[in-house]
């Protein structure tokens, strides 16, 4: 099925499992509103270049990615159902996550990022530091959910 739309890119945190159930929701309506494919996003951080990765296995980052794969999908599964996560761009990238979502986003020339504010343990009211930065460097559209 051809889409007209430019690709919607959601970026949600496996580890904040069933809270970024909203972003993916508003990332859908979204996606469908502009007849445009859905691609999520998670990022893992990169502890093979730092101190700490010398203390993992040296298969831990494959494990990781693997683990972080399948919590997204059962994360838009219980969020979006079985049908919409069938037809989505599942995407595990590592290292720092606002420099990844925007690599993804470039890449596809998504026309919108979807992310949610902050993590819930902020209790501020600013947006999170990885959602203020790709608010101020992407080169699309970015619609923060809080």
């Amino acid at each position: 099925m051809s889409r007209s739309g430019k690709p919607v890119l959601c970026a949600i945190d496996v580890s904040n499992k069933g809270l970024d159930a909203n972003v993916l929701q508003e990332a859908a309506r979204m996606a469908k509103m502009n007849d445009a494919q859905l691609d999520v996003i998670t990022v893992l951080p990169d502890l093979g270049m730092s101190i700490v990765g010398g203390y993992f296995d040296k298969d831990h980052h494959e494990k990781a990615l693997a683990q972080a794969s399948a919590l997204m999908r059962e994360m838009i599964e219980e969020a979006l159902g079985p049908e919409a996560n069938a037809s989505i761009r599942h995407l595990v990238a590592t290292g720092s996550a606002y420099e990844e979502i925007l690599k993804a986003a470039k890449a596809a020339d998504s026309g919108l990022i979807v992310i949610g504010a902050q993590k819930p343990d902020l209790h501020d009211f600013l947006i999170g530091p990885n959602a203020s930065r790709v608010v101020r460097h992407a080169n699309c559209s970015v619609y923060v959910v809080r």
